[in-house]
């Protein structure tokens, strides 16, 4: 899994989530694409990332409303192409995790 250069265009969330901390996913994810972190958008952090196979997917927190803490646990959606690619991104992050 790395951050991706590619078009993510299409993504949509089909749900599949994880919960984790900002701090967490910085730690996996690195830098996230966008961090408004503000409470005036639906989305305050978003990572967008591709799994190993090169499938895109987003990492995003989804209408909290309210700016988050970095070690708050909140619910995170995995947003791509189809179902298949955001267990496959679900899973990578969770092994990113264990062996992180």
């Amino acid at each position: 899994m790395k951050k991706t250069f590619k078009e993510i265009g299409g993504t949509s969330f089909h749900d599949t989530v994880i919960e984790s901390t900002v701090n967490e996913l910085k730690q996996i994810l690195g830098e996230p694409h966008y961090d408004g972190n503000d409470g005036e958008d639906k989305v305050n952090f978003e990572w967008e990332m591709e799994t190993d196979n090169g499938d895109v997917f987003t990492v995003y927190d989804w209408k909290e409303y309210r700016s988050l803490s970095g070690n708050e646990v909140v619910e995170w959606h995995i947003g791509g192409h189809n179902k298949d690619v955001t267990e496959q991104a679900k899973r990578e992050i969770e092994s990113a995790r264990v062996t992180g």
